[in-house]
């Protein structure tokens, strides 16, 4: 095992527990509890799995699944649930906050590390702003870096056997673009909620966390026998494996579900604005085009066989 191949895994793996540690300490302290530092034990299997990796794998993930990813949202998806709930039932008793909304907040963070040169004052300074932020800007924090360290830890990470560096440049765009997707979706629906339909909470963390779930994946960028000249004969999946898991991702996993979220938030709890009607408009049209290039390759297929 190389030297570089090593560091690789150890500083992604450690990246995951560090964004996850930073989850607990915010759950901590608006809980004022302790005992939530327990969830730090959700740490454990992730630990295990990078000394395995590193022992019989020397280092390599694994080509269609990454245990890595999945056990680093298996540890943070928890905090940042109890902090949306705790969020959107104290709404109303929230104490003044400082909001990263404005320049002056995001300069007045930055100016923190030049308002002081001893070290203790400078890090008393810093956890006093970082407990003054907003809840609702801690948790879009909490989201933006658990998307973007997911990118980022993939491509860092040491790939699988097999998987080459077009697939994984393929895999990092998808990561790319499913992960604008789901911001755009819990940030606004999110923002829909009120205090008097508690379980509209609950339906959008449901299905983020359920589309979260695609990032351990890795079945988007399989090779199909389409792409091999010399392959002839085999069945419909065989010939378009990428095709039909991209279609059933959109479908069941991130489109469709945010779809049926989206028009029960219209319908059933009666909140109607023009963003959410344009993103449901956009979810189904992406449905229904998918839908169509679905028949379109089983036309395809048909006529070549």
């Amino acid at each position: 095992m190389s030297v570089l191949k090593f560091l690789c895994a150890v500083i992604t793996r450690s990246l995951f527990i560090l964004v996850s540690l930073l989850g607990v300490w915010r759950v901590t302290m608006v809980k004022n509890n302790s005992l939530y530092w327990l969830l730090t034990i959700l740490y454990l299997p992730l630990v295990v799995e990078m000394i395995i990796t590193l022992k019989r794998r020397k280092g390599s993930d694994y080509k269609w699944f990454s245990p890595a990813i999945l056990l680093f949202l298996l540890s943070i998806i928890p905090t940042i649930w109890i902090l949306e709930l705790h969020h959107q039932n104290n709404k109303s008793t929230e104490e003044k906050c400082t909001s990263l909304h404005s320049s002056d907040s995001i300069n007045k963070a930055i100016n923190i590390s030049h308002s002081s040169n001893e070290t203790g004052n400078h890090l008393e300074r810093t956890v006093r702003f970082a407990t003054q932020v907003c809840a609702n800007d801690w948790i879009l924090a909490l989201h933006q870096i658990l998307l973007i360290l997911l990118i980022v830890g993939k491509w860092i990470m040491p790939m699988g056997v097999g998987f080459t560096r077009d697939q994984l440049s393929q895999l990092l765009l998808v990561f790319v673009g499913t992960a604008a997707d789901i911001l755009e979706f819990t940030s606004e629906t999110l923002s829909d909620v009120t205090n008097q339909n508690p379980v509209l909470v609950y339906i959008i963390l449901a299905v983020w966390t359920w589309t979260m779930l695609q990032f351990p994946l890795h079945l988007s960028v399989l090779t199909s026998e389409k792409d091999d000249p010399e392959a002839q004969g085999g069945s419909f999946l065989s010939h378009h494996q990428a095709d039909i898991w991209q279609i059933v991702e959109t479908l069941f996993i991130q489109d469709g579900p945010f779809l049926l979220v989206r028009l029960v938030v219209m319908f059933h709890f009666k909140i109607v604005h023009q963003m959410l009607l344009f993103f449901a408009i956009k979810n189904l049209l992406v449905v229904v085009l998918n839908v169509y290039r679905l028949v379109v390759l089983i036309q395809g297929f048909k006529s070549t066989s």
